[in-house]
């Protein structure tokens, strides 16, 4: 009977795994060694089957691993960065010369009235106020950053438009369940929102691709492990508001995540966002001033 070479390899290995497929399928085949190769033989009449067997056992191994797909980045992402911090260095400055003769600390901290009095404003105001410039540099610190990984992720009006009603809905709740004499102040629940936010968006957009599941739940562990590390620590925290603020956060970038819009992209409606987000800040602090004067 002869017999035909139908493959061959520098490992023995490989002529094994082939020799069991051939073996599985009752294809009769001799190894062999020769010059540091090792092959198969088969019968002449067989060697177009065996070889078809192969090259589906080829075919069914092969691992296709797909790069992830990187996430597309927005441009002018710092503009939106730049906003944040002369908002809270204007604010500062403004509540620390008392200027209207107002009290700004009182009239924009965060307290029960927001939630059942009606007092509204107090949830975007409070957010725009600090206790000491420690506090405030401190939520520079983290909210610059993160705010801009939110704004070359969804551009920058969408993004901080997200955050802003993230961080409002999360000091909504704070007040609601806040005793009657508590205050709050800080951007803290708007940074939170941001880690949330982009976290939460990186891994919905990740969730979809090949890589193992570390990779693909990495950004939402980081988050909920920075929350961990920095939202829950420090005798005046309000960690009610950091969890709400963050979970706000997580649940808009699941949304955006799932969202086919690409109108949002458009330059005019970014524009609208981020013009509507600060206006809202700036209305609600002329609202408050408005009630006291």
């Amino acid at each position: 009977m002869a017999l035909t070479e139908i493959y061959h390899s520098p490992r023995l290995g490989d002529c094994e795994q082939r020799a069991f497929v051939l073996k599985a399928v009752g294809i009769d085949f001799a190894v062999y060694e020769r010059d540091d190769l090792f092959g198969l033989l088969v019968p002449e009449e067989l060697a177009d089957t065996a070889i078809g067997h192969l090259r589906s056992y080829d075919e069914e191994s092969r691992v296709v691993v797909l790069p992830p797909t990187p996430l597309p980045v927005h441009p002018n992402a710092w503009v939106g960065a730049v906003v944040y911090i002369a908002v809270l260095l204007g604010v500062a400055w403004l509540a620390g010369e008392k200027y209207g003769g107002v009290d700004w600390l009182d009239t924009g901290a965060l307290t029960h009235a927001a939630a059942s009095s009606n007092e509204w404003w107090r949830v975007v105001t409070a957010l725009t106020l600090h206790a000491d410039l420690g506090h405030m540099l401190g939520n520079i610190a983290f909210g610059t950053p993160f705010g801009f990984f939110a704004a070359q992720l969804l551009g920058t009006g969408r993004a901080w438009a997200s955050i802003l009603i993230a961080a409002a809905f999360g000091n909504f709740l704070d007040a609601a369940l806040m005793p009657d004499q508590q205050q709050t102040i800080g951007a803290s629940t708007a940074v939170f929102a941001m880690l949330g936010l982009v976290a939460a968006y990186a891994w919905r957009k990740g969730s979809g691709d090949s890589r193992r599941w570390a990779h693909r739940w990495g950004p939402l562990i980081a988050g909920i492990a920075l929350l961990g590390v920095t939202g829950s620590g420090g005798e005046h925290t309000d960690v009610l508001a950091h969890l709400s603020g963050f979970i706000a956060g997580v649940t808009l970038g699941v949304v955006h995540g799932h969202l086919r819009t690409p109108w949002l992209d458009s330059k005019p409606a970014q524009f609208i966002a981020g013009a509507m987000s600060l206006a809202t800040v700036a209305g609600a602090w002329l609202w408050a001033l408005s009630r006291v004067s």
